[in-house]
């Protein structure tokens, strides 16, 4: 679907959207041999990490797509899970802040060497951090997610402000800025709050403004604060497992946290969407579909992300260069969801698991097994398969997902 629009930005004047037209789609379903390996990773997954159930797309233009919903929306319980179901995308939503960022500085709303206490008072140890140290995490700021998860668990419901949530990640020992990559969901945090500030909109409006109305994803947003479940509805359910005094997970009682606010994750890991819509997002970004200017590349200057990282795992502009792919993949209470497409190609992969104990690094693994899998996948009639190659086999992926696992099939 080209898209065509005439937007008003926040004080920057009416510009020209940018269409975006995804790559001719095959329409027919990946070869069966190739649907049986996806899916027995994806099972494989599902019992590492405890999940009861998992929605996945795997769309190769050139060969067919696979989208699925499967197993059941919660232990012990029959119902099957169907693929419009909505879910929490975890740190894909990074992504999507970045996006906004770029959006408003395109328009000349905001400048993206703006410092942050421009915008955002009480932080003024971040007068040489800019908002697109933010985006690109080299702010030098701690994470909050590990101080607060045992809140989150314990009462969903809690309505949290994003500064005070960024505050756990600020109390932690810095690291210098402008010099390395240091995953923070307390820098995506700020990132929005200095947006809002910057608009006078919410985070809400601008996602919506800016991301998913111009590509047309209707069942995507950043919800209000209020707990309750992903919508629309129906929503796959979440879980997380508790933990025994020896550390070990309770894989035989999951604990249902479906209905959570939206406020622990805000525009670091709050937004809601379905898997075909995840996946649209995550080719349109890979290619950056929503900018009006050619200049600054976001991804042109990627960091490693971490000391001895392979050097194919790089991470700037809110997201991870994987290799040739684009994406993000991270954990929120209840869901481990990743997703990720190759510019060139097309070639995307979506994929949610209803189980956040494991941590999002599984989910990561989980899509770029996927990836390679589905990667080689032969042509269609007429359609000429693409010089795509990955810096890891299925394999290599397959043991990571192993490696991570907290349960395994004889504990339920």
């Amino acid at each position: 679907m080209a898209l065509a629009l005439v937007l008003t930005g926040c004080g920057g004047g009416s510009v020209a959207a940018p269409t975006f037209t995804p790559k001719p789609q095959v329409q027919g379903p990946l070869p069966n041999d190739v649907q049986d390996q996806l899916k027995a990773a994806v099972q494989r997954a599902m019992a590492a990490s405890g999940s009861s159930g998992a929605i996945v797309g795997v769309w190769a233009p050139w060969s067919g797509s696979w989208v699925v919903g499967l197993g059941t929306v919660a232990p012990g319980d029959k119902t099957p899970v169907k693929t419009d179901m909505s879910f929490r995308i975890a740190d894909v939503t990074r992504m999507m802040t970045c996006d906004v960022l770029y959006a408003l500085a395109d328009r000349d709303i905001v400048k993206l060497d703006d410092k942050i206490p421009t915008y955002v008072s009480g932080v003024p140890d971040l007068s040489d951090v800019s908002l697109l140290d933010l985006c690109d995490g080299t702010a030098g700021i701690g994470s909050s997610a590990s101080t607060v998860m045992s809140a989150w668990l314990n009462n969903p419901d809690r309505e949290w402000e994003p500064k005070e949530l960024a505050s756990y990640g600020l109390g932690q020992s810095r690291t210098p800025a402008h010099t390395a990559y240091r995953d923070s969901d307390a820098g995506y945090l700020l990132l929005g709050l200095a947006l809002e500030r910057a608009t006078g909109r919410t985070a809400a409006q601008l996602i919506r403004e800016y991301v998913t109305s111009p590509l047309g994803l209707s069942s995507t947003s950043l919800p209000g604060s209020t707990a309750d479940a992903p919508q629309p509805a129906p929503a796959l359910d979440g879980f997380y497992l508790p933990q025994a005094a020896n550390g070990a997970y309770a894989c035989d009682k999951p604990a249902d946290i479906t209905v959570a606010s939206a406020s622990m994750g805000y525009t670091a890991s709050g937004v809601v969407s379905t898997i075909d819509d995840l996946g649209r997002y995550a080719q349109a970004a890979a290619v950056q579909a929503l900018r009006v200017k050619d200049t600054p590349k976001r991804f042109g200057k990627p960091l490693a992300v971490a000391s001895g990282a392979p050097s194919w795992y790089q991470a700037t502009g809110g997201a991870y260069l994987v290799g040739s792919l684009i994406g993000q993949h991270g954990a929120i209470p209840g869901y481990l969801t990743a997703a990720y497409s190759d510019p060139a190609s097309g070639f995307t992969v979506a994929v949610v698991l209803n189980d956040s104990s494991a941590g999002g690094g599984i989910a990561g693994d989980l899509a770029w097994e996927l990836s390679a899998i589905a990667s080689k996948a032969p042509p269609a009639k007429g359609r000429k398969a693409p010089a795509f190659a990955l810096p890891f086999t299925a394999d290599d992926r397959s043991k990571s997902v192993d490696a991570a696992a907290i349960c395994h099939p004889a504990q339920g």
